[in-house]
């Protein structure tokens, strides 16, 4: 089966500033940052906690969260978080799961699509930058996807990890394993960043720059 190719522009979201002196503040094109998380809270408060803290500081920061519009779990609690201080989040949800109920319903807009692969691409669409918060399979893959995407050249936003409670520590060793045993290059690796905060990440991203990558046989050329 042929997948849609997603739409956003090659190297279209590079992360820039302005000029302090000249404007006399750093202004950060990021304007709209994608979380993937759990629909569910996990074992440990500090999952729901920090991820809440994230969107808040999001929120004031004027940056729109754009999510996978659920009420429960992680990714509702980013969501209210966000909208107590009057941050704008976007949800983007497949009907099927809008059909179960679980749509969240207080959102600043919620975008329902046919299927999961036009949710994922809307959502790619929508953001600059992308970010996995604790979550299961679901997260993983929607992070990996973005992530691979990047290294095809697709986009060259920054993609990212924020490790809560070192949620995220034996899947960084097993990617550095992967780099080791020659089948992931260093500089693609690199490509997928990691903080353990808030504020580290948000830093990361600031510093990204997306390395060359060898050109891929379009579609269709194949």
């Amino acid at each position: 089966m042929t997948l849609p190719r997603p739409s956003f522009g090659i190297l279209s979201a590079r992360i820039t500033f302005e000029d302090p002196e000249e404007s006399g503040k750093s202004i950060m094109s990021i304007r709209s940052i994608c979380i993937y998380c759990g629909s569910r809270p996990g074992n440990r408060p500090e999952y729901v906690e920090q991820a809440a803290q994230f969107a808040r500081v999001l929120a004031r920061r004027g940056i729109r969260i754009v999510y996978g519009g659920a009420s429960v779990g992680v990714m509702g609690a980013i969501a209210d978080a966000a909208l107590s201080e009057g941050g704008t989040v976007v949800g983007v949800i497949p009907q099927s799961l809008v059909d179960r109920e679980v749509a969240h319903a207080g959102l600043s807009q919620l975008i329902v699509t046919a299927s999961m692969h036009e949710r994922k691409a809307r959502m790619a669409d929508l953001s600059d930058a992308f970010v996995a918060l604790p979550g299961g399979i679901g997260t993983l893959e929607e992070i990996f996807e973005i992530w691979t995407w990047s290294q095809l050249g697709l986009h060259a936003k920054p993609c990212g990890l924020l490790n809560i409670a070192g949620y995220y520590d034996s899947l960084q060793r097993f990617m550095d394993e992967t780099v080791a045993n020659g089948f992931l290059h260093h500089k693609h690796r690199a490509m997928l960043v990691s903080a353990d905060s808030v504020d580290g990440l948000l830093e990361a991203f600031e510093a990204y720059e997306a390395p060359e990558v060898m050109k891929w046989i379009e579609r269709e050329e194949t």
